[in-house]
């Protein structure tokens, strides 16, 4: 059974990152911005901010616990051809920025391979993204690891998803979340990377899969139903590794983000949950679906009982009346 108005209420209530933080998190990224435009060395270079990743792609969810979300945003930099030699010296040039500011140098900062992150105490990370257009046309992020540009297109990835989703009838993103939720709070294929996961589950939207089946993505849980068996077909097909290239048309690929023995883990867990899913779809019995789902998704998914929500005005006229009469306890039912 699909139980639709149940994963409603898991997404609102359980998976979606709340709007309080989401407002937080744009004030603080906003606070970054301007303490970092007003930095006497780093903030001639500064041409501006976007968010990137989940951020960006709103399948942003909330964390395990009392863990710390994290998100992303690009800082636009002007290219200093002094530093060509050095891609790196981006990411050293922002972190020395936060150091040397008065609040943000007292709390823990640190240079990552491709980010500066800044941490806030029980609450989010910040990553922040050196981001740049050459001279020669291309956009580029920064390795420091290896001290290299790597290409990127962060437009054309909103634009991919925006186009999938809306194939999908808005439930792709809904769905990424529900997968995402599954990996951070249930332990399923941990190791694969959140850019990975939305990557295959985008692909497998397809317009002529909705035009052979209209209502492939009529709601959640049957597009959540729809892309993971027809990831899993696409998995079982491919025991190595494939290559994931960027959908963006940036020409990179993100092999480099996961291993074989990853990818075995996330293959062998997608063709479990894909038979999981089925059986709580096809289950006509609402509370015995319900039951698979929670088994699926956890204790947190929505389970309250249909039998209470369906009895009928005449069913319901007479129960008052016959508990009253027919017990001595007060205020139950027994």
């Amino acid at each position: 059974m699909q139980c639709r108005k149940n994963f409603d209420t898991f997404l609102k209530n359980t998976v979606n990152l709340s709007q309080a933080k989401l407002t937080l998190l744009d004030v603080r990224v906003e606070a970054i911005y301007e303490a970092l435009k007003a930095d006497p060395e780093l903030g001639s270079l500064i041409r501006g901010k976007k968010p990137q990743g989940s951020w960006a792609q709103r399948t942003i969810i909330n964390p395990v616990g009392d863990s710390e979300f994290d998100a992303d945003f690009m800082l636009h930099l002007t290219e200093n051809t002094e530093w060509d030699d050095s891609p790196k010296t981006y990411i050293d040039k922002v972190y020395a920025a936060l150091h040397r500011h008065s609040i943000y140098g007292a709390m823990p900062h640190t240079r990552k391979c491709r980010c500066v992150q800044l941490s806030y105490a029980n609450s989010m990370h910040v990553d922040i993204v050196p981001y740049l257009q050459l001279a020669d046309g291309r956009e580029v992020i920064v390795n420091r690891d290896a001290n290299t540009w790597e290409q990127t297109n962060p437009a054309g990835f909103t634009a991919w998803m925006q186009k999938k989703d809306g194939i999908a009838n808005n439930n792709l993103r809904k769905v990424i979340r529900l997968m995402k939720y599954l990996r951070n709070h249930r332990g399923s294929f941990t190791g694969t990377r959140s850019i990975i996961l939305t990557t295959l589950l985008g692909e497998r939207v397809e317009e002529i899969k909705k035009l052979m089946d209209p209502g492939c993505y009529s709601d959640v849980p049957t597009t959540l139903l729809t892309i993971v068996e027809d990831l899993d077909r696409w998995l079982q097909e491919r025991p190595y590794k494939p290559s994931i290239a960027d959908p963006s048309g940036s020409g990179v690929t993100f092999d480099h983000r996961w291993d074989q023995t990853t990818y075995s883990y996330f293959r062998a867990r997608i063709h479990a949950h894909a038979r999981e899913i089925r059986e709580a779809y096809d289950e006509p019995d609402y509370d015995r679906s319900v039951r698979l789902w929670r088994k699926l998704f956890g204790d947190a998914f929505p389970g309250q009982p249909r039998a209470a929500a369906s009895l009928t005005p005449t069913v319901a006229k007479f129960a008052t009346p016959l508990l009253i009469t027919t017990t001595s306890r007060t205020g139950r039912a027994g």
